[in-house]
């Protein structure tokens, strides 16, 4: 079937051999993404900026083929290898790559000249450019050079210019990196407006998992160059399909649980943990016996004084820290469990007990086999 319009479907394979400080590593994906924002997550040498590299044209892969709204734009075996100027993909680095020897609104006219409907006349290039400037505020810095603006006033830059040159997809390298909290906001505002704008497909690389909770649509977990996982947001991140995922990914609490019971009419099952029994969703595919592990995300277990007798799904563990955190307290519990509270909960309910009930609800149990 043919890919859809406004859609990527890339199948790579870029290897680089063994040097004298670095191991042979090969890039090995099949990469599909339609108009959404998809996010790249991974550590460091997973191979996301090389996908980027190889979307774009500045890395050459030595098998496979591009697509990009199901014109080719890369096939090894014939021989095809369009220039990134071919290609018309919008590139944000890291340094938001503008120009700095020119002016904002010089930068904006050069991608305009560039881009398809930059042969007409230089008045329509100029309305364009200006209609730009006014939607991201940049109106009153068009004279500036990138020099004497701020990260944020960059990013709005880049991004106008990335318009302007009306690209048919949008890479971006980590784009917040080194940026405060409120400028991060106002980035994220900027992108979804520029998703709106565009209805192109963006793919986005980032090391931060709250970034990409806010912006993704579809995530792709890579490593060592090969896909661990792929889907919705909801679904990578609501059912890491292994253990070492959801490790990596650090946001969940992972405990050894066998299967107790199951009940396939009231679409529940019992889970023996730590010598505890709870309710979670019903198994289907596993049976009674069946051992593996408890995966809850830490921010959907709620902290409860212990009673002396449990009326919820609750585990009673012992309190082995707090700390303050940007979230509120981060409470930790023997295990490695952790969890998180409001500093006015932690004090008033919680603070002095030396064990403490989490309650678990059961739609956001997963089990991992």
């Amino acid at each position: 079937m043919a890919p859809l319009a406004k859609s990527i479907d890339a199948r790579l394979i870029k290897r680089f051999p063994a040097g004298r400080d670095s191991e042979a590593f090969e890039l090995n994906v099949h990469f599909r993404a339609g108009p959404e924002v998809t996010v790249l997550s991974g550590p460091s040498g997973a191979g996301k900026t090389l996908l980027l590299n190889c979307l774009a044209g500045f890395a050459r892969p030595d098998e496979g083929r591009i697509l990009v709204n199901d014109e080719l734009l890369f096939d090894a075996a014939a021989h095809i290898h369009l220039s990134p100027q071919q290609r018309r993909c919008g590139y944000i680095f890291q340094d938001h790559a503008l120009f700095p020897h020119m002016t904002v609104r010089d930068n904006l006219l050069f991608a305009a000249s560039a881009a398809p409907a930059g042969k007409g006349p230089a008045l329509n290039r100029r309305r364009r450019v200006q209609e730009l400037l006014a939607a991201f505020e940049l109106a009153d810095l068009a004279a500036r050079k990138p020099a004497h603006l701020s990260g944020g006033q960059k990013q709005r830059a880049a991004l106008a210019r990335i318009l302007v040159s009306e690209p048919r997809l949008l890479l971006l390298d980590e784009p917040t990196r080194g940026l405060d909290v409120r400028l991060r906001r106002a980035f994220y505002d900027v992108l979804r407006e520029t998703h709106r704008r565009l209805e192109i497909p963006i793919v986005l690389v980032t090391h931060d998992l709250d970034e990409s909770l806010e912006l993704a649509d579809c995530v792709y977990l890579l490593d060592r160059g090969r896909v661990l996982q792929s889907g919705s947001k909801d679904t990578v991140f609501a059912r890491p399909e292994t253990l070492e995922i959801a490790r990596s990914l650090g946001i969940y609490n992972l405990l050894p649980a066998t299967i107790a019971a199951l009940d396939p009419g009231r679409h529940t099952s019992r889970l023996r943990v730590l010598d505890q029994e709870i309710e979670g969703p019903y198994l289907p595919g596993h049976l009674i016996g069946d051992s593996g592990f408890l995966c809850v995300r830490q921010s959907e277990m709620r902290v409860r004084p212990p009673v002396a007798r449990s009326s919820g799904n609750q585990l009673v563990l012992r309190l082995t820290g707090a700390s303050s955190s940007c979230r509120g307290v981060r409470v930790v519990f023997e295990h490695d469990v952790a969890a998180f509270v409001s500093e006015s909960d932690f004090e008033q309910q919680l603070r002095g007990h030396e064990r403490l009930a989490l309650e678990i609800p059961p739609s956001a149990i997963y089990f991992i086999a």
